[in-house]
Order: C-alpha cells, then structure tokens, then sequence
C-alpha cells in the first residue's frame, strides 16, 4: 500500500532543526504520516493524521477503520494461529483445545450450518407454539432460563452499596435497537433504522421457516411491545446516570410495586436459588412497564415475542441466510457494504465463550514479564501525578482532597492477565452437535457460573475482558483500573518507542482509566467502591459546573450537517479524556526530570520534534481513523465515547502545554482563550 509522501518538512511545528545528536527516533508515530499542508494551529487532528487516513481507505466490510482496528486485526491473526494450532494437535474430547477447535470449526463449516437451515431451532420453536394457555407462566420462566430476557431483566452483581457482596438486580429488557430513538423519534434517519429493523424481523422469521403472513404479524407484534418498552425506557443521557440505578426494594415492595410477575417461582426456576428478600431496581419505570406489558399481552403477542427472541439470539449461528440477513440490516446502521470473512466471525464467536482459555495461550507466546513491569513503573508515576493535581486543585476542599486522595492510593492495578485463570473444564462441546446447540450450551455454562456465584464474596480478582482484547477498563466497584495485554503494543506501548511516545500513547490510556475514578458516575464511590458521598456540596457543586462546561464544548461541534455531538452522553469519557491528557503530561515532566533529561535540549529532539509535541502527536495518533457518515450517526446515538476527532480537536483545546508546544496563540482556531478552558483534573 503506497503511503503518504507529502513534504514533512514546513509546517510551524518542524521550524526546529533535525539534531544530528538526536539519539531517539519515532516508532510509534510515523513521520511519513504528518500533513504539512495541514496546520496544527488550525487543525491538528487532520494535520498529524491525514496521511494515515489516505494510507488506510476503507474497504467495503468497514464502516469505520482505525488503530484500534490494526491492533484487532493483529491479534485476531494471533488468536487465529493459536487456534489453528490447536486443531492440528488432534485433541482429545474434553480438552480446552477440543472446545476451541470445535467451535472454530463448526464455525467456518457453513456445508453444514447451511444443509441444518433453521433445524436446530425446531424444538423450540414447537415448545413456543404448542403452549397452552395454563402453561404461559412456565414458557415466561423458560424464556428467562435459557433463551432472553422478556418484559424484565434480573440477575446477581456488586452490591453498589457493599461492592465485596452480591445483590440482586431487577432491571427493565432491552430493546431490540437499544436506543428508545429508533422507536419514537420521527426523523428520517430513524424511521429508516426502524423500517430495516421491520424488514430483518420479517426476513428471519420467514428463513426460520414461517409463512408470509405469520412473519409479518410476528414483526407487527414485536415493533408493538418494544415501542411500549421504549415509552418508558431512559433516554441515553439518563442511562449514564448510574445514581438513578440504585432503587433498593424489600421482596414486599417488589411484589406491591410489581404484582404481575411470578415473582414466588421467578428465582427458584429460572436461577435454582431461594427468593431473595432484598432487591436493586434499577429501572423503576421500565419494570413497570414490562409489568404491565406481561400483563396486557395476549398469549399470541407473547409467543411471537420469544419467536423473535429466539431467532434473533441463534441467528449468527444457523444458516448463511440468516447472516445474510443480519448483515443486510448492519449495512443500513453503519453503512458498511461487505461482510467481515467468516474466519473473523467464528473467531469471534469463539473467543465469547472460551476467551480466557484462548487469553491464557495467547499471553505465554506474545506477552513478554518485561512489559508488565514497564507498564507497573508508568502506572505508578501516573498515580504520583494524579495525586498531584489533586492536592493543587484550586475548586477543590482540603476534606474532599484527603477523600480522593485515599481512593486514588487504593487502585488496585491489573496488568496483561488474570492472576487465577477461568476453569471450563465442566464446558461440554460436542462435536456431533450443531454449531447452534454448541454454542447455546456454552452461553448456558457462562449463565450457571454467574449465578453460582450468588451468596459468595465477590471475587476481585476476575477480570471482565479478556487479555487479548484491544481495550482497558475502570471498575467502579472495585477502584481497579485494568490494562489487557492485547492493548499494551504500538501506537499505544512499544518499550523501544521514546518515552514521549509512550506517555502520550499508553501513558494517557492509564490516565483516562485513573481519571473514571473520578468522572460525573466514578466520582460516586469511594475508596472500597461503595456508592458513597464523599463530597461536601460546595465541591460537588463546583464539579458539576465545570462538567456542564465541558458538556457545552462538545455539544457545539457539527459531526455532520446539522447533527451536533451530544456532550451529556458523552461526558464521563471526555473528563477521562481530558485528565488522561493533563495527568500523564505531568507525570512524562516528571519521568524526564528524574531521568536527568532536559527536554528542551538540542539533544532531547526526536527526528526533530521536541518531546513535548510528540507527546501531543502520538495521542493524536491513537485515534486514527476513517469513518462513515451511517457510523457517525449511529454512534452519535449510542456511543458514550466522543468521535475520534473530537477526542483530539475539542480535549486538547483546553491544555496550555499544547498550545505551547505548538506556538498556538489567539486567533489561531485550535485556541481557545484561558477562561474558556475547562480543566477537572
């Protein structure tokens, strides 16, 4: 692929002469990448990235394609070899290497899928259509052991009160297209999702063997119940609002508020435990609703409901007509206008059921003990800085400082891989089996392992991604930040990269998760993680000011013509984004002072950028990226992460650094004057 060549050479930020005793070099970031035609005053996204998008076009399978998308597919081809690796070694029945082998196999195998059709749903589908009316309540309760979540959503997770206990969460169902959007607003970009929506139901309905007719009352039944649904579900902005989550009920009040719902079978059914006496609610209208919709059904609406449910959940897994369908309906969500290869789906689907037994492989071959360490060292100066800025915080109390203080010196930290690793050994995968009835009795082991963990402690040791995912995470509940190993490459880590890469790649990852600690949801539990007030209301008002500054900055920005990005839904990311930034600026001044290095030294260029604007560069770098108008839209509606470009354009505006390193002044348009800028953290 022919990169871009434009001259590297002119802009205002390579005035500086290449030092000829410059002993670092770029390896994250690429130089041939950089536009000189593009200034950084002006533009700095377009300027550092604009050869990459040229360098990258979009191939007809990507609705948008980035370098989390590079790093993805490296370790998708990693994954891929080590589970090719496993099936040549013939395993035996029973192995983790069977299991993988297995399911990748029957994956890729679409002879077969394609010769069952919808077979493997037929005993099913028979058991929802001969309910009697007398066996309704068994067929609801069926439906929650093994198949969705109809009307109502349950289950056990951290207690928000006491995180080292479980507790019982009752919540609303999800929606098919999982905004409320799609269902009620009357714009043309809806109504559009939502007639494709109808079209996918009735073309899967049909593939699964009904006749016209029945498939469009099914579709009509089904469109019913989740436009009720969305009347009363959380708009995007409130769904952020994880105080709001937190309704503690008794099983009295459960019953008095919720009377349509089998609640003395519910639990012992569909979960084997004993009716808990305590509950959170977290959608106190949706459940109503759900309620109220079991309630007002008719037992047809209700059996085209779990068809539905059905086919859609085993969909990825039977025929090619279904994925066909599928992905006929993902072409108008994101515009993409291919199919990924089937070797990337069955990938996929593997790695949902055995990911960390496939994570566990993965770490020994690609995941060097040096890393980790290095990772250890960045981590704890980014802790240091951190600290830092709070005790210098000018809107912030002396009482509030030692509170946050105290929950920033107990992050527990999580690097690469699990200390203790998943058992599947009671996982059966059958290799006479469907590729479907596999993968639904997988599913159903990771449903019994949940469960099994109500009445226990929480275990804080369990990771909730894999080691080779492309991603890191903040857990509130447990005031841990977590870096997989699949993240820990280039652009973002290469320990042979400058430290200023390093910083302004991996170094503002580790700052973003520190930071969720502390954004509008994290800023909610304290130091154990239990939703606490550990705030006095000068600085919480204080807090929630600067937040509705940094909500503005965002909302004014057009993502396309007339759609404006949507700052409330999109906050708690972009403080993170933010503090990341700020933090881990401080903390690579302070790597380089104790280092002995002066970075304004002649001698401290990299290829001739100063190590402050390579910071600022390779950050920019991280969020690369092509994108289509259709994935716009569709992540302005339900992605709580800013696009990428807003992530550099509209964060970095608010940091005097940058506009230092970068001779950014007034009336240059990536300004933007001191008492405009926001700074939380």
């Amino acid at each position: 692929m022919k990169l871009h060549t434009k001259a590297f050479f002119g802009a205002a930020i390579l005035s500086i002469a290449l030092s000829a005793q410059a002993e670092e070099h770029l390896k994250s970031l690429n130089k041939a990448y950089i536009d000189a035609s593009i200034s950084p005053k002006t533009d700095f996204y377009h300027h550092v990235n604009r050869g990459w998008q040229e360098a990258h076009p979009l191939t007809a399978q990507d609705a948008r394609y980035g370098q989390f998308n590079i790093l993805t597919d490296s370790s998708n081809n990693r994954v891929k070899n080590i589970v090719l690796g496993l099936a040549a070694t013939n395993p035996a029945r029973g192995t983790v290497a069977q299991k993988v082998s297995t399911l990748y196999e029957q994956g890729m195998d679409s002879i077969r899928r394609n010769a069952l059709g919808a077979q493997p749903l037929q005993p099913i589908i028979n058991k929802i259509q001969n309910t009697k009316p007398e066996e309704m309540e068994d067929l609801f309760l069926l439906m929650h052991r093994e198949y969705s979540s109809p009307f109502i959503g349950a289950g056990p997770m951290e207690n928000m009160a006491n995180s080292r206990e479980y507790a019982m969460y009752i919540s609303g169902a999800p929606l098919g297209l999982g905004d409320r959007d799609y269902y009620l607003a009357k714009d043309k970009r809806n109504r559009e999702i939502l007639e494709a929506y109808k079209k996918l139901i009735i073309k899967q309905m049909r593939n699964a063997g009904f006749s016209a007719g029945d498939a469009k009352r099914i579709c009509k039944n089904v469109i019913k119940y989740e436009t009720l649904l969305a009347d009363s579900t959380w708009t995007r902005e409130q769904s952020r609002d994880i105080t709001r989550m937190f309704n503690p009920r008794t099983l009295a009040q459960v019953k008095q508020l919720y009377p349509n719902m089998p609640w003395d079978r519910f639990f012992k059914e569909t979960m084997d435990i004993n009716t808990p006496d305590e509950f959170i609610v977290t959608e106190l209208n949706t459940v109503l609703q759900g309620s109220n919709l079991y309630k007002q059904l008719t037992d047809r609406e209700k059996k085209d409901l779990y068809l539905w449910q059905v086919v859609r959940g085993a969909a990825p897994y039977l025929s090619d007509a279904f994925g066909d369908a599928n992905f006929e309906f993902n072409k108008v969500m994101s515009g993409v206008g291919e199919q990924r290869p089937r070797w990337k789906r069955s990938l996929a689907a593997t790695e949902s059921q055995l990911g960390e037994a496939i994570g566990e492989l993965y770490v020994q071959r690609y995941f060097p003990e040096s890393s980790k360490q290095y990772m250890l060292e960045l981590v704890g100066n980014l802790q240091t800085a951190l600290g830092k800025h709070i005790i210098h915080l000018p809107w912030m109390s002396d009482e509030t400082k030692l509170q946050a203080l105290k929950k920033l010196n107990s992050f527990t930290v999580k690097i690469g891989y699990p200390d203790k690793w998943k058992d599947y050994t009671t996982m059966d995968i059958d290799p006479e089996a469907s590729y479907y009835d596999n993968m639904h009795a997988a599913s159903m082991w990771h449903s019994k392992e949940q469960l099994s963990k109500w009445g226990k402690p929480v275990d804080k040791s369990e990771w909730g991604m894999t080691p080779q995912t492309i991603n890191a995470y903040y857990n509130p509940m447990a005031n841990e930040i977590v870096f997989p190993a699949g993240i820990l490459q280039a652009p973002f880590f290469d320990p042979n990269s400058s430290d200023a890469e390093n910083y302004g790649g991996i170094g503002v990852v580790i700052g973003h998760e520190m930071t969720h600690g502390f954004d509008d949801q994290g800023c909610n539990f304290d130091a154990d993680g239990n939703m606490v007030n550990w705030w006095t209301p000068e600085d919480a008002a204080a807090f929630k000011s600067m937040t509705e500054g940094l909500i503005a900055q965002f909302d004014e920005v057009e993502v396309l013509p007339g759609v404006h990005a949507n700052g409330a839904y999109t906050l708690g990311e972009n403080i993170a984004d933010q503090g990341g930034l700020n933090v881990s600026y401080t903390a690579f001044l302070d790597s380089q002072k104790k280092k002995g290095v002066d970075i304004k030294s002649q001698d401290a260029l990299i290829d001739g950028l100063t190590p402050e604007q390579v910071f600022f560069m390779n950050y920019a770098n991280l969020w690369a990226q092509n994108i289509r108008d259709a994935e716009i839209l569709s992540l302005t509606t339900g992605d709580v992460h800013s696009l990428g470009e807003n992530r550099v354009n509209v964060s970095l505006r608010n940091l005097a650094p940058f506009f230092e390193a970068f001779s950014i002044t007034d009336g240059d348009k990536m300004f933007r004057p001191s008492n405009e800028r926001i700074i939380i953290w």
